[in-house]
């Protein structure tokens, strides 16, 4: 039997440590021990790997991690209430949990790892996409990362994997595919959290692509947001102030096309032609 079940139940650990969820940092508590586990399988192979979690909590996703294999689990949590229930953690598993106190949108996270590296978290709501853009984003490539497992609203997850002609389909679904290989893994029920939030959730795992087609990063941005934020449009109309029918031209891409009929060649051809 795994080490993970001579753990106090996760109920008690909350009750024990008063860890009430808080709106405010986007909390919402895995209690099923099971579930957390299949998460951690999800990311694959842990052993040999530094693994990266966000918001913790409790530690029920630490502990499932601990327990298929991790060897180094560095996990940034800004709450300072759920510390002493981590330190618990911690000593279970002779020092292989490392609780960094601190906000995830701050750190600085290639200084955390000593090796190849994977994340996988149950993200706080309020900043998951933030910190996914941050990750697929980087300057440096390929990445710190081998590969990203993590929660998000489904819509969120809709949006991450989308392909054109998807109603999800837009900025962020081209940023992940020019970047990683996307794929919603599954999805998790509003009853496995606590407290059970208002939208049913999704686990998506994300492997970046070592070698993606050449582009800015920049430029890239500029062309999305101003295709997608005029989706209705055709390009030539979104993308008047960017050079229109000309740039359409330089890219090899209809005028009368709009955004969610472009694949993510198409807008790394656009964003190469600005």
């Amino acid at each position: 039997m795994s080490t993970i079940d001579t753990l106090p139940p996760l109920r008690e650990v909350i009750e024990e440590h008063g860890l009430a969820a808080k709106k405010a940092l986007g909390q919402n508590f895995l209690l099923d021990l099971n579930l957390t586990s299949r998460i951690a399988r999800t990311a694959g192979d842990l052993e040999g790997y530094d693994i990266i979690e966000v918001g913790p909590g409790p530690g029920g996703l630490t502990r499932a991690l601990l327990a298929n294999g991790a060897e180094r689990v560095i996990a940034v949590e800004r709450d300072p209430r759920c510390l002493a229930a981590l330190s618990q953690i911690s000593e279970h598993y002779d020092g292989k949990l490392e609780v960094i106190e601190g906000d995830a949108l701050e750190t600085d996270w290639e200084t955390l790892v000593t090796r190849k590296a994977k994340i996988v978290a149950n993200l706080p709501y309020n900043i998951a996409t933030p910190l996914l853009t941050g990750w697929v984003g980087s300057q440096n490539w390929p990445p710190f990362f081998e590969s990203l497992t993590l929660m998000f609203q489904r819509e969120v997850a809709e949006r991450i994997c989308a392909t054109p002609a998807d109603k999800h389909y837009g900025r962020l679904g081209v940023l992940c595919g020019w970047r990683t290989h996307a794929t919603k893994a599954f999805d998790v029920s509003r009853e496995a959290f606590s407290p059970p939030p208002k939208v049913t959730s999704s686990i998506v795992h994300l492997e970046p692509k070592h070698v993606p087609l050449p582009c800015s990063l920049k430029a890239l941005e500029t062309i999305t947001r101003a295709a997608f934020g005029q989706r209705r449009k055709m390009l030539r109309a979104s993308l008047k102030g960017l050079g229109g029918e000309a740039l359409l031209e330089r890219a090899e891409i209809v005028p009368t096309k709009r955004a969610e009929e472009i694949d993510v060649e198409g807008f790394v051809r656009l964003a190469n032609a600005l």
